[in-house]
């Protein structure tokens, strides 16, 4: 049996991957219309999903099982819908129109838990406890995702924003928690607070500020759009792009590497850039460092690889894997046809997801979905779904 089918310990160096995407990002407007209630199109459910996968597609969720990809359980949802990783071995975080939505995903239905509030966010997860922005309030809720499985509300910490913006926040081992600063209007920056929400420092020359990731010893990352501000030790650290305006506003780090994956943006009049560039910033050092793909890619693009590799889903229908060190294309895998990015942010491109030493790729345009093995390069399996899909994601145990 491959190793890829085999290998499914779901340890946190295999996917320390941000790939905390958000509901309002990139200029989008959350759809209005109210969530049906849970319902299915297929049978009762049988079985627990093994290491299960949760795609969304116009009007609800797919289930499928992470090993044969073959699909369990479709949900009916409306509205426009994203998916996370809850953190534990089972559940998923769904940001739905009315709020933040546990999904049991191996059980193949959502639970009671519910965070409400306009406009969820970021899902990250870091150090056992993932943590909830809410947009639209300013809200910070965290939690340890282990206490999911009762099917309760967690008991957690929540913090609210001085005002609401569309921010992230993330909380470090020591309980520290860092947090965006910013209004609708402007984001400037972020404060870290201690365990009991005392502010102990703060930065606000990071304009834009937005998306997070975290490297090798805790360095944790926002960025802006003239660069990335780090935190680490207790202080914050500016690395500048090379250009005037040189936005990274996503970023995939790994517990594997100290060098942050990121993209890299440089006009700010465009409708929809299209870059070809990525960055990779050494967290160590406090570098950046550019590479060209000869491609461009999607927001949806970056991942992480199990030794740290940097993990890039070019419109050439290739994921790139980049050594995170010197910056080489390593090698192409080649993964679906060529794509372009639409115009509005919401809408369907392929999108890579990364668990392990298996990448997941969706091919919306034939409606498709492959697994491949990153070390062998070799497409394990792939399925056909009934309806094209949008965000993928899964369960992703340790953090």
């Amino acid at each position: 049996m491959n190793k890829s089918i085999r290998s499914r310990a779901l340890t946190g160096t295999a996917l320390a991957v941000a790939v905390s995407t958000v509901l309002t990002a990139c200029g989008g407007e959350d759809s209005s219309s109210d969530a049906k209630a849970e319902g299915t199109a297929s049978a009762t459910p049988a079985a627990a999903v093994k290491d299960p996968l949760v795609a969304t597609f116009d009007g609800g969720l797919y289930i499928l099982d992470g090993e044969s990809l073959k699909l369990t359980r479709t949900i009916e949802l409306s509205g426009f819908n994203r998916v996370n990783p809850a953190g534990d071995e089972d559940h998923v975080v769904v940001s739905t129109d009315t709020g933040f939505r546990v999904l049991d995903a191996t059980g193949q239905t959502f639970t009671d838990i519910e965070y409400k509030g306009a406009k969820p966010g970021h899902v990250v997860r870091h150090a056992g406890r993932t943590v909830l922005f809410t947009d639209g309030t300013g809200e910070v809720n965290v939690f340890d995702p282990a206490d999911l499985s009762s099917g309760k509300k967690p008991e957690g910490r929540t913090y609210t924003s001085a005002e609401a913006h569309h921010g992230v926040a993330i909380e470090l081992a020591d309980g520290e928690l860092l947090s965006t600063l910013g209004t609708e209007e402007k984001r400037t920056g972020a404060l870290v607070l201690d365990r009991n929400n005392k502010e102990i420092t703060r930065n606000e020359k990071c304009p834009g500020v937005h998306g997070e990731a975290a490297a090798r010893n805790e360095a944790i990352a926002v960025g802006c759009e003239n660069g990335v501000l780090i935190y680490q030790d207790g202080k914050f650290t500016k690395v500048d792009a090379p250009d005037d305006y040189g936005r990274i506003g996503n970023q995939a780090g790994s517990d594997a590497s100290p060098v942050l994956l990121g993209d890299y943006k440089t006009d700010p009049e465009a409708e929809l850039e299209r870059p070809t560039r990525v960055s990779l910033i050494d967290t160590e050092n406090k570098k950046l460092r550019l590479v060209d793909l000869g491609t461009s890619y999607s927001f949806r693009s970056l991942a992480r690889g199990p030794e740290g590799e940097a993990l890039v889903l070019g419109t050439d229908g290739a994921i790139h894997v980049i050594d995170q060190n010197s910056g080489e294309i390593e090698k192409k895998i080649p993964a679906v046809g060529k794509w372009q990015e639409p115009l509005d942010w919401q809408q369907a491109r392929p999108t890579l997801f990364v668990r392990d030493d298996t990448a997941y790729v969706s091919e919306p345009g034939k409606k498709a979905l492959h697994a491949i093995d990153l070390e062998t390069g070799r497409k394990i399996t792939s399925v056909t779904l009934p309806e094209s899909t949008n965000e993928l994601s899964g369960v992703v145990a340790g953090h």
